[in-house]
């Protein structure tokens, strides 16, 4: 049964170089009319598969921050009228910082939201020209402060790294501006190439010189160091928190639980099976009026898929995965399912052994993606 549910907002002011979420340009586009479908679909949504524990909300995109004020109030107060519950411990949503004004904080914060997850990605203006974003070093600043403000102190900047014409000097500076805020968590990603993006076209051309590899890892091993300096415990590949302020949202998706997924091109896992909405919005609203949900995609998984999720998913933890809780959920062991895999990846030093746990090593956390395929197409 679902214990999280995410809404995805797909308007953009501008399109970021890097991104290949589903998302469109802003003006011109009905609005309000995509407010009312998310609503038939949570209304549907819930009358087919209701919660019993709602744990965590989590609202994305696009650019939630991107509504005008009271179409953002307008579908805060949708989320609260299907999906309240006495159970929700997070309230996250994203937030773009040239357009997260005071108003627009002081109504999320009346509206239970908790949490606010900051698209940054670097303090240099020639990297935020690069990106595509529209933000300077000061939007960062006063959202921040305008968030503890109003009673949000749980903040979350994400940071990029591996960027075009980026050096591990711009990202240490990156990283001091980033400390001197004082937020408890950080999401922070190396650039990759994702099709349909100006960026991968651009490398496609020959037109994007990107950083070598090894400046690259080194980023990585500078994240981590001044991270762990700074009191940040790396919990997950790509996030730091201080204890306490993980993100619990996007822990429900390494422990590989169910969640509902709202709006065009979300995604769910409900009663073991994944669906996929889709994401133009002419198809996701006609869709809604014929069947009354916008699955363009649902597969229901088999025993064996669940249990390669539940490795791959689970060791971006730097906590790893539980063969306690892998035999409740499964009725087997993961070293008689995935032993010789374990064993061989124990021996390249990638993975470590702790109780009945295995987790990443320091050098497994630079090769995760190699590590997490070991484990696709075994059972």
């Amino acid at each position: 049964m679902p214990g999280s549910a995410y809404f995805h907002i797909p308007f953009c002011v501008n399109i970021c170089h890097y991104c290949d979420f589903n998302k469109v340009f802003l003006k011109g586009q009905p609005v309000d009319e995509y407010l009312a479908y998310m609503e038939k679909e949570m209304i549907n949504t819930i009358r087919k598969t209701p919660f019993s524990k709602l744990k965590t909300i989590f609202i994305g995109g696009g650019t939630p921050t991107a509504l005008e004020y009271e179409q953002f109030e307008t579908f805060l107060n949708m989320v609260n009228r299907h999906f309240s519950s006495d159970d929700l411990d997070e309230f996250t949503v994203e937030a773009n910082p040239e357009q997260t004004d005071r108003k627009k904080l002081e109504i999320m914060q009346a509206s239970g939201v908790n949490r606010l997850s900051i698209g940054v990605q670097a303090f240099q203006e020639h990297l935020l020209k690069e990106l595509g974003r529209t933000h300077v070093k000061e939007d960062v600043f006063r959202t921040v402060s305008e968030a503890k403000a109003v009673g949000i102190e749980n903040i979350s900047l994400d940071i990029m790294f591996g960027l075009p014409g980026q050096n591990v000097d711009m990202l240490k500076e990156s990283l001091q501006f980033a400390f001197s805020m004082d937020v408890p968590h950080f999401s922070a990603y190396s650039l990759q190439l994702e099709k349909k993006t100006v960026f991968y076209n651009r490398a496609m051309k020959g037109d994007l010189l990107l950083p070598e590899q090894e400046v690259e890892a080194r980023m990585y091993e500078v994240l981590m160091e001044e991270m762990h300096k700074h009191g940040y415990v790396q919990y997950e590949i790509s996030n730091f928190a201080r204890p306490g302020y993980e993100s619990k949202h996007n822990l429900q998706y390494w422990n590989n639980n169910e969640y509902y997924g709202i709006g065009a091109g979300a995604h769910s896992y409900v009663n073991g099976k994944r669906m996929a909405n889709a994401g133009p919005l002419k198809k996701y609203m006609a869709l809604i009026d014929e069947t009354g949900f916008p699955y363009v995609h649902s597969e229901k998984l088999t025993a064996s898929a669940k249990m390669e999720e539940e490795l791959f998913m689970g060791l971006r933890k730097m906590d790893g995965v539980s063969d306690a809780r892998f035999r409740q959920r499964y009725g087997t062991s993961m070293f008689t399912v995935f032993g010789p895999q374990i064993d061989a990846l124990l021996v390249k030093g990638w993975l470590k052994k702790s109780g009945d746990k295995v987790s990443l090593t320091k050098e497994g956390t630079f090769l995760g993606n190699e590590v997490f395929q070991e484990f696709i197409g075994v059972v």
